[in-house]
């Protein structure tokens, strides 16, 4: 891995329609080096992986803006949400991905999986909370992986009982800090469905529920989003991976901050081990 002063070097595979360009990009974390690499890169990341010495010419990292090209890439092109990234190298058991929805045989629940493209996430899992019958608490888990290098435990924040509508705006007000970070988990819950809508870290869309009563609705809504049924979805989890947040977004302290600001209470902290 090649850093320089609090900035890490990052190999960068985008994709523009058929075209693939691997990058060399430095930030802060990811998420900075892949918004920095937008600038001067057309496309959308597909694969991320540290960049070695070699990649980065002597003297570059001076420039901060600065990307260094590497040639062109060969990856597994899927339009993967903002927040995780398959590895460089490792996409081809990935190759399959692609936008849809699932049941997911369950013993005891009743699963439905959806995955989309990156632009489309939000839409999606707010146009699901708006569907519900009624949604009556947001959870906002902050997983230890988020700036805690295994160390940090694992934080659950809820609200306090809201509507669908005030859950929507909160999201609304913070889809930045919410929808685009790879080290959270948000979860809507509805409990007169006995059910939780799930946004998982690898960004997709989960509804869990206790049976299957809501089964002909959940298939309505995935059409009525133009999400097709499929038989069963490759996800980013199935091969090496990385986790980011959005350049633009808060770390993990001044993030926890805010949910206090909102009145989201800690629930439960969760320690590994």
């Amino acid at each position: 891995m090649a850093r320089h002063e609090t900035r890490t070097w990052y190999r960068i595979a985008f994709a523009d329609g058929d075209k693939q360009v691997l990058v060399a990009a430095a930030g802060e974390h990811i998420g900075v080096a892949i918004a920095a690499a937008g600038k001067q890169v057309k496309g959308h990341p597909i694969a991320v992986d540290n960049a070695a010495e070699a990649d980065i010419p002597l003297g570059e990292s001076v420039n901060k803006d600065h990307i260094v090209q590497l040639g062109d890439a060969h990856e597994s092109a899927f339009h993967w949400p903002t927040g995780v990234l398959p590895t460089l190298g490792k996409t081809e058991a990935i190759a399959g991905a692609r936008r849809g929805f699932a049941i997911v045989p369950q013993k005891d629940l009743f699963v439905v999986e959806a995955q989309v493209e990156g632009p489309d996430v939000q839409d999606a899992f707010m146009s699901l909370v708006e569907r519900l019958p009624a949604a009556d608490n947001l959870e906002v888990k902050v997983l230890d992986h988020f700036e805690g290098a295994d160390k940090a435990p694992t934080e659950v924040w809820v609200t306090s009982r809201l509507n669908g509508h005030k859950i929507i705006r909160l999201l609304d007000d913070h889809d930045v800090d919410l929808f685009g970070n790879g080290h959270l988990e948000l979860n809507v819950y509805a409990r007169e469905a006995k059910g939780t809508l799930r946004l998982t870290e690898h960004k997709t869309i989960v509804w869990l529920a206790n049976d299957g009563s809501l089964e002909g609705y959940v298939t309505r809504w995935m059409s009525e989003l133009k999400i097709p049924r499929v038989e069963s979805l490759v996800r980013v989890h199935a091969t090496s991976h990385f986790h980011y947040r959005p350049a633009a977004s808060r770390a993990r302290k001044r993030l926890t901050e805010e949910l206090y600001r909102q009145r989201l209470r800690k629930a439960a902290v969760l320690t590994r081990g």
